[in-house]
C-alpha cells in the first residue's frame, strides 16, 4: 500500500491527544462528610467496572477516529502488482506500448490509446532513480528512438506523444525486439511490460520470439467490451480488358465485425468524383461482395476509392485503388509465307485507324530479328516456322500474348506449344474448300474475351460453318476451350502460361477453311483478342502498397533526366530510391509512406502512374483474445512465464501512480468511530444506588 500524500502521515501524532487527555484528567475528590455512609457502601462493584469499560471504549473510539481521518487525508492506494509499480533493486525496463489502429476504438473508460498512454505513464513513474527505461511502440513512428533512458522525463514525453498508427507489427515480434534491447541492459533485473488491447488478428506471427533467461514479462490488457466495426477490406478490378468509354467492373469487399446485421451505404469515387453508389446489407463476420460499374473517360492511370458510411474506426471506411486504362496494344502481325493474311490485317487495320491498336506487319522471315519487347501481342498467321520457340515462350511467360492461326502445315505451331508445355496439333480434319463438317456450338461467355460483347440487345452470333479444322489435343490443366465445334476440335483455345496467354484458332483466316471472316464476330473478336493478350501482367500490377510496409513500384514511359518523385495525397513529396531495369524504372518505397491514399509518380510535370496505399485489412477486425489465452500464447512464443495484471486500465488516472484508492474506506471508518462515540456518550445511564 502506498500513500499519495505521505507528508500528512505526520498527523498521526494527533492520535495521542485523546490518550493524554484521558491520562491527565485526574480530579482529586474533595472529602465530604456524610451523615451516613450507608448508601455509598452499597454501590455495587459491577457499576464501577461498567464505568471503567465505558471510559476505555470512548478513548479507543476517539483515538481510532483521529487515526482514520489522518490516513484518509494521506490518500492510501493499493498498488496493482509488486515488481511493476513498486520500487526495488535497479532494473532495466522496456515498455511495449500497443499503438495499432485498433487502439483508436473506445470503451466505457474512453479511447483505448488514451488509456494505454495513462497506464504507460504510471509504469514509468513507478520506476526508481537508477532504472533504465525504454519505450517500444508496436507501430513505430519514423522519428522514434528505441534507446534506454536513465531519467523518466524523455520516456514520459514520448508516451504522451505516441499516436495510433498503421503498420503495427505483431505483438510477439515487438516483444522479440524488446528482448533484443534488453540484451545490452546494464542491470541484472530486466523486465518487459506489455500494454495492449490483445487484438487477435495482429497478436502473433510465425516468427519466434524466444527470450533469454532472466527477463520478466508482465501483461496489462486493455478494453472492457466487445467492439463493432465495419470496414472496406478489399477493392479489385474485375475486368481484364480495360478500355476508354467501355464499362469496367470493380468489386469491393465489405465486412462487419461484431454487432448486429444492418445496412450501410457505399459509394465509388473515380478521380474524386462520385460515379456510383449502392446500399450494402451486412451480416457480422460475413464478407459481402459489392459490385460497381464505371466507365473510364480516357487512357492513363486513374485513382479511385470505395467509401462506406463513417463509424468509430474512420481509418478503414475507405479503400483506395488504381485503375490503369492502358495505351493501345502494340501488335506485331507476322505473315506466313504463301498464307493469306489480308483479312486479319484488314480487321486489325480498322482498329488501328480508330486508335484501338498500334499495328506493325512483318514477313515470317523477319520474326527472328524482331524485338519482341517492343510489343504486347504477336499475331502469327500460318507460319511455316516460328524460329526460336523458346523465345516466344519466354515472351508469353513475361506477360506477352500470342494469337496463332494455323497454315497449310498445321504442325508448324507445335514447337512453340511444346516450349510452353501445352498440348499439340494432331493434324486436321476436312479439306479447304470442301464440304461443311459442322458448326460452332458453345461460347464461354463468362470469359473476359466476351465480357460486355453480348447481352440482350446483342445476342450471341450465328454459328460458323467449318470445312477444315486443326485438331488440337489439350496438354495441361491451365487451358480453356473458348469456342467449341461439332467436330470435337476447338475453334478457339486458350493456353495460359506465366503472366501471358496464347489464343489458338483451329482455322486459318481463309474462306476455304470456314466462313468466320464473313461473320460479324470476326473483327471485334480480333480486336478484343489483341486487347486481352496485351493486358498480360498490366492488370495484375495494380500498384497497391500497404502503409508503412513499403514495396516496389514499376514505372514505364520514363524519360531521361529528372528523377521520379512520389507525391502523396497531402502534397508531401518523396524521392524514393530508383533503379533502371529493361523498359522501366523501379522505385523502392520504404516505410516512410505511412498515410493511406492515392500517390502519384511524377517526372517533371508528367504523372506516370498512380499508386494506391492502403492500411492492413487485418487491423479492421477488433476481436480480442481472452487475457488467459493471450498469456498462453505469449508463454508459448517467448518460453518465459507471463504475469497477468487484469483490470489495469482503471489503475491510472490523471497522471497519478497506478493503484486502487483506499481513502474513502478510511474516511468511512473514521465517521463510524465518531458516530459510535456519540452514541456511547449520549446513551449514558446514571448509576442508581440500591
Amino acid at each position: 500500500m502506498d500513500f499519495l500524500n505521505p507528508l500528512l502521515l505526520v498527523g498521526l501524532a494527533a492520535a495521542a491527544i485523546p490518550i493524554v487527555v484521558h491520562l491527565f484528567n485526574f480530579r482529586r475528590p474533595q472529602r465530604v462528610d456524610f451523615s451516613t455512609l450507608r448508601f455509598v457502601r452499597q454501590i455495587e462493584a459491577t457499576a464501577m467496572r461498567r464505568m471503567r469499560i465505558r471510559q476505555w471504549l470512548l478513548l479507543a473510539l476517539r483515538t481510532l477516529a483521529v487515526l482514520f481521518l489522518v490516513l484518509a487525508f494521506a490518500r492510501p492506494t493499493r498498488t496493482a502488482d509488486a515488481g511493476v509499480f513498486e520500487e526495488g533493486t535497479a532494473r532495466s525496463l522496456v515498455l511495449v506500448l500497443d499503438n495499432s489502429r485498433s487502439m483508436t476504438l473506445r470503451d466505457a473508460q474512453g479511447a483505448l490509446i488514451d488509456q494505454a498512454r495513462g497506464l504507460g505513464v504510471a509504469v514509468i513513474e513507478a520506476t526508481g532513480a537508477g532504472d533504465e527505461r525504454t519505450l517500444l511502440p508496436v507501430a513505430r513512428p519514423v522519428e522514434a528512438r528505441i534507446v534506454p533512458y536513465t531519467t523518466a522525463g524523455p520516456v514520459l514525453d514520448a508516451i504522451e506523444s505516441t499516436p495510433a498508427l498503421a503498420g503495427a507489427e505483431a505483438l510477439t515480434a515487438a516483444i522479440a525486439r524488446a528482448g533484443s534491447v534488453l540484451e545490452g541492459a546494464q542491470h541484472l533485473r530486466r523486465e518487459i511490460v506489455i500494454v495492449s488491447d490483445l487484438q487477435a488478428a495482429t497478436f502473433s506471427d510465425s516468427a519466434s520470439a524466444t527470450l533469454p533467461e532472466g527477463i520478466d514479462l508482465t501483461l496489462l490488457p486493455l478494453g472492457a467490451r466487445a467492439q463493432v466495426n465495419t470496414a472496406v477490406t478489399d477493392v479489385r478490378v474485375v475486368s481484364r480488358i480495360v478500355e476508354p468509354g467501355r464499362p469496367v467492373q470493380i468489386e469491393a469487399t465489405v465486412v462487419r465485425y461484431g454487432g448486429r446485421p444492418g445496412t450501410v451505404g457505399a459509394a465509388l469515387l473515380l478521380d474524386g468524383q462520385r460515379v456510383a453508389e449502392t446500399a450494402v446489407d451486412v451480416v457480422p463476420g460475413e464478407p459481402v461482395r459489392v459490385p460497381f460499374t464505371v466507365t473510364p473517360p480516357a487512357r492513363g492511370w486513374l485513382g479511385g476509392e470505395v467509401r462506406i458510411e463513417a463509424d468509430a474506426a474512420a481509418w478503414d471506411d475507405a479503400r483506395f485503388f488504381a485503375l490503369r486504362v492502358p495505351p493501345p496494344p502494340r501488335v506485331l502481325l507476322v505473315r506466313g509465307d504463301g498464307q493469306r493474311a489480308d483479312l486479319v490485317a484488314l480487321a486489325l487495320g480498322v482498329a488501328a485507324e480508330s486508335g484501338g491498336v498500334a499495328l506493325n506487319e512483318i514477313a515470317e522471315g523477319a520474326l527472328p530479328g524482331a524485338d519482341l519487347d517492343q510489343y504486347d501481342a504477336v499475331v502469327l498467321v500460318g507460319p511455316a516456322s516460328v524460329g526460336d520457340p523458346g523465345r516466344l515462350a519466354a515472351f508469353v511467360g513475361a506477360g506477352g500474348g500470342v494469337l496463332a492461326f494455323p497454315g497449310d502445315d498445321v504442325d508448324a505451331l507445335n514447337p512453340m506449344l511444346a516450349a510452353l508445355g501445352a498440348g499439340r496439333i494432331d493434324g486436321a480434319v476436312g479439306e479447304s474448300g470442301g464440304d461443311v463438317l459442322g458448326t460452332t456450338t458453345d461460347l464461354d461467355l463468362d470469359h473476359p474475351l466476351f465480357a460486355g460483347v453480348f447481352d440482350a440487345a446483342r445476342p450471341t452470333p450465328e454459328a460458323v460453318d467449318l470445312r477444315k479444322v486443326a485438331r488440337y489435343r489439350s496438354g495441361g490443366a491451365d487451358e480453356t476451350t473458348l469456342i467449341a465445334t461439332q467436330t470435337g476440335a476447338p475453334l478457339l483455345q486458350e493456353v495460359r502460361r506465366g503472366e501471358g496467354s496464347v489464343l489458338l484458332f483451329g482455322v486459318a483466316p481463309d474462306l476455304g477453311w470456314s466462313d468466320l471472316p464473313q461473320r460479324g464476330l470476326f473483327v471485334p473478336l480480333l480486336y478484343r483478342a489483341a486487347a486481352y493478350l496485351a493486358a498480360g501482367s498490366a492488370v495484375a500490377d495494380t500498384g497497391e502498397l500497404t502503409a508503412r510496409e513499403g514495396g516496389t513500384i514499376r514505372v514505364e514511359g520514363v524519360g531521361p533526366g529528372t528523377a521520379l518523385r512520389l507525391v502523396g495525397p497531402d502534397g508531401v513529396t518523396l524521392t524514393p530510391l530508383q533503379r533502371t531495369v529493361p523498359g522501366a524504372v523501379v522505385l523502392d518505397v520504404g516505410d516512410a509512406v505511412a498515410r493511406a491514399g492515392l500517390y502519384r509518380v511524377v517526372q517533371g510535370d508528367r504523372t506516370l502512374r498512380v499508386v494506391a496505399v492502403n492500411e492492413d485489412a487485418r487491423e479492421s477486425d477488433p476481436a480480442a483474445l481472452a487475457p488467459a489465452e493471450a498469456v498462453r500464447r505469449l508463454e508459448a512464443a517467448t518460453g518465459r512465464p507471463v504475469r497477468l495484471v487484469e483490470g489495469a486500465a482503471g489503475l491510472a488516472s490523471d497522471g497519478e501512480r497506478a493503484g486502487t484508492p483506499l481513502w474513502t474506506y478510511f474516511l468511512a471508518l473514521a465517521l463510524a468511530c465518531l458516530i459510535a462515540e456519540t452514541l456511547v456518550t449520549t446513551r449514558r445511564r446514571p448509576e442508581v444506588a440500591p
